[in-house]
């Protein structure tokens, strides 16, 4: 079965206003571009070229100057700020290079923080950490804290804490850049399993090795879209 456009970015542009400076700063020039549901892409670029400023346009975090959003036919900024909240904790899942983990909290509850405001019951909740956890090896770690983890089990926790709530797109800027060669590995391996499974996942990263297990990858210079490669 064709699959359909899930994510349309289209014609966005960024421009950011600096106090006393008398020019506008451009992030982002009419940059398009188009993720089919269960598509794996990268988003690659030097630093300063937008990456980072396009992911949290998609994450419904950051208001583009010009041109629209669109996630499963929602036009994103057009949602009230209210409904904006809603649609980022249904559809979106986030993982950071930094991974924000509680120290305090061990890994079932770090996985469970996503579930707060939720109507369900501490079994429930409780019950859907340990599944999460079960999806990407960390199961028999539950009582753990972060600090008593691996560096590619913390980041494999971070994976379970933006997938809790089975969002449909899971964004994820840098996850492996504070990360050694082989435990950025055993990440990206939680990475491409999700995807096995029909998760779409839209990256930025710098490094090629990850960039090569995605389906396309995207080049952006200059807040644009320069070139793009595909798999295979």
């Amino acid at each position: 079965m064709k699959k359909v456009s899930f994510l349309k970015i289209e014609k966005v542009s960024k421009v950011y206003q600096e106090n006393g400076a008398e020019s506008a700063v451009r992030v982002l020039e009419e940059v398009s571009l188009e993720i089919k549901e269960g598509e794996f892409v990268c988003l690659m670029g030097p630093s300063g070229s937008g990456k980072s400023t396009l992911l949290t346009v998609v994450g419904a975090m950051n208001r583009p100057s010009e041109g629209r959003v669109v996630v499963d036919g929602i036009d994103v900024y057009g949602l009230s700020d209210e409904k904006r909240a809603d649609y980022r904790r249904e559809y979106l899942g986030f993982v950071f290079q930094q991974h924000h983990l509680m120290p305090y909290l061990n890994t079932a509850e770090n996985a469970m923080l996503p579930l707060a405001t939720l109507k369900m019951s501490a079994k429930e909740k409780r019950n859907q950490a340990m599944m999460v956890l079960e999806r990407v090896g960390l199961a028999d770690k539950a009582l753990r804290l972060p600090n008593q983890l691996s560096g590619g089990e913390q980041g494999r926790l971070a994976i379970a804490r933006a997938i809790i709530n089975h969002p449909p797109l899971v964004l994820a800027d840098e996850p492996t850049g504070a990360l050694d060669t082989r435990t950025g590995r055993e990440v990206m391996e939680v990475f491409l399993d999700l995807n096995a499974q029909g998760q779409t996942i839209f990256m930025v990263t710098h490094n090629p090795d990850n960039a090569a297990l995605a389906h396309r990858i995207i080049n952006i210079c200059d807040g644009r879209i320069v070139d793009e490669m595909k798999e295979g």
